[in-house]
């Protein structure tokens, strides 16, 4: 063999002797008028942010159906952010509001199926307001950090406790 070449299998060792750092991954969920804009703001604005979060633009955060965010749990995302616009400012006028009424009941729901609530999270957003985008991914990264990987539906630390 050829001196400072790998093998397939000295590759293979390399890698399973470095453990990956694990790092949370988020799904977002963003109102295409003011939250996704917050996120293109920090973006631009070159403001420092995990760059763990998958962005999906919604035209509303009243669009969110709650099974959205089950499908994200159930296709191994550690945690959720959906965000919208200020009460009053939606582009739809009432989007904002069917959203909080319905993500709210979600809140209350995740622990009966094993998902801790810390998982999800939801807030406003406008499209000013890159520093708080910023913020709030890193927030969830941090509380997602300390509860370390997502063990599936029904998996979790809650499943005991529901018998």
């Amino acid at each position: 063999m050829l001196k400072g070449t790998t093998t397939i299998e000295q590759t293979e060792e390399q890698t399973e002797q470095k453990p990956k750092e694990w790092t949370p991954r988020i799904l977002g969920i963003l109102c295409n008028w003011c939250s996704y804009a917050g996120a293109d703001l920090a973006g631009s604005s070159r403001i420092q942010y995990p760059p763990n979060v998958r962005v999906i633009r919604v035209p509303c955060s009243g669009r969110v159906n709650p099974q959205y965010v089950l499908k994200a749990f159930q296709k191994g995302f550690e945690g959720v952010l959906v965000l919208g616009c200020h009460p009053g400012d939606c582009h739809y006028a009432k989007g904002n509001y069917y959203a909080r009424r319905r993500l709210m009941l979600l809140t209350k729901f995740l622990p009966s199926i094993g998902i801790e609530p810390e998982r999800f999270h939801f807030q406003w957003v406008s499209a000013s307001e890159g520093v708080l985008f910023a913020e709030v991914v890193a927030e969830m990264t941090k509380r997602l950090e300390a509860l370390g990987p997502f063990s599936g539906i029904g998996l979790g630390k809650n499943a005991d406790e529901r018998g």
